[in-house]
């Protein structure tokens, strides 16, 4: 335990973790969630998070207990504003009331380095939560007990596990198992293998899912590019295709279907959110976008195909045999849920190919040279497409 912190880390029993942003971003905290659990036997944790972000929370064994909040500095706020003024505001002062009747010992919040930690911090200290750490650029004062000031971006920019894993650190807490937590029920499994099976997929056979959606505009690759990648995959492949998503992606999944023009598998509408980490184990191969299904697929250990719009840098695939692939664009790195230069060029330049290509590799059969991912870089492997 580092001398620099404030005392009472190392016996704060009632631990809250706030991250308020999605479904992914909680999971790239569960390493460090487990780190804090494990530092001290009877360890409670429970999480604060966004509906999206709570949605998580029954799968992550950390996690004792959650209280579901879209607050107003996040975005999963802003559909909250829609209430009125009074209503929003009341429900905010209320926040502060449940914490505080918690009890909490300590709060970790968990930010990236876009966000600021210090609408959640005063929210802990009216709380009366005595211990508070976070990453913070601006000078904390009395908001933070433990303030450790942001290297990113200015410095350096890590993983977001990483980011996370360096927080508790520095409080003592650090981790045997680095990988990310996803654990289905046990309701989850036969209900995925029934599902595939009355979709025509053996189970226990080899097969691709697909995943098309994601919650932000700018990570999604082109329904055109979708359908594309299914004929070449049916062609070089042979394996069953399924394509998956949530009740409302089967607009877009039906689309792929359409422009593919061959029959295909669909689960989209049809999986919950345990019965797709079920799905993603089962899976010989996983192909999504940088979005929620990549960090389970991740999780739960599944070779993932990552279409990786240059939105951010710190949101690869952690801890499995992956495929990062891109189109290089000068706008890299936007940070914006829409494309602000109208294009997608960093999804849509992606040629379909480089994702068969990819898909063929991690199921160990040999890509052709020329589409080979570059040499020499560790996994998750980065593929641009140039054109």
């Amino acid at each position: 335990m580092s001398a620099l912190l404030s005392s009472g880390w190392r016996d704060a029993r009632r631990m809250l973790c706030v991250r308020l942003d999605s479904l992914g971003d909680v999971l790239m905290c569960t390493p460090a969630m487990r780190a804090l659990r494990n530092a001290l036997p009877g360890r409670r944790l429970t999480l604060l998070a966004s509906p999206s972000g709570a949605a998580a929370a029954p799968f992550i064994p950390e996690i004792d207990d959650v209280i579901v909040h879209a607050v107003p500095w996040m975005k999963d706020g802003a559909a909250s504003a829609n209430a009125g003024p009074t209503q929003p505001r009341q429900a905010d002062l209320a926040l502060v009331e449940t914490l505080a009747a918690h009890a909490f010992d300590a709060a970790v919040i968990f930010t990236t380095y876009t966000q600021s930690a210090l609408p959640a911090a005063l929210v802990c200290h009216l709380a009366g939560i005595p211990l508070r750490l976070a990453h913070c650029r601006e000078n904390p004062y009395r908001l933070l007990s433990d303030w450790i000031p942001d290297p990113e971006p200015a410095r350096t920019v890590r993983h977001e596990v990483q980011r996370q894993l360096d927080l508790v650190k520095r409080i003592g807490c650090t981790p045997v198992n680095l990988g990310l937590s996803f654990l289905p029920r046990a309701a989850d499994h036969p209900a995925a293998v029934a599902c595939l099976r009355s979709a025509g997929v053996d189970p226990d056979r080899p097969w691709v899912l697909l995943h098309p959606g994601a919650s932000a505009a700018s990570r999604r690759y082109p329904p055109s590019h979708w359908a594309e990648v299914v004929k070449l995959l049916k062609a070089s492949t042979a394996l069953p295709l399924v394509l998956g998503g949530g009740a409302a992606e089967l607009p877009l999944v039906d689309e792929i279907r359409q422009r593919c023009g061959m029959p295909t598998h669909s689960l989209a509408g049809r999986l919950g959110l345990g019965e797709l980490g079920a799905a993603l184990r089962l899976a010989a191969v996983a192909v999504t976008n940088n979005s929620g299904p990549a960090h389970i697929a991740a999780a739960v250990g599944t070779p993932l195909v990552d279409l990786y719009a240059l939105t951010n840098p710190q949101h690869t695939p952690w801890g499995t045999r992956s495929r990062v692939l891109f189109h290089d664009v000068p706008c890299r790195f936007c940070f914006k849920s829409v494309c602000p230069e109208g294009h997608q060029a960093c999804l849509a330049g992606l040629a379909p190919q480089r994702v068969v290509d990819a898909v063929t590799s991690l199921l160990g059969r040999p890509a052709p040279a020329a589409c080979s991912p570059a040499a020499g870089l560790a996994e998750p492997t980065y593929t641009a497409d140039d054109g």
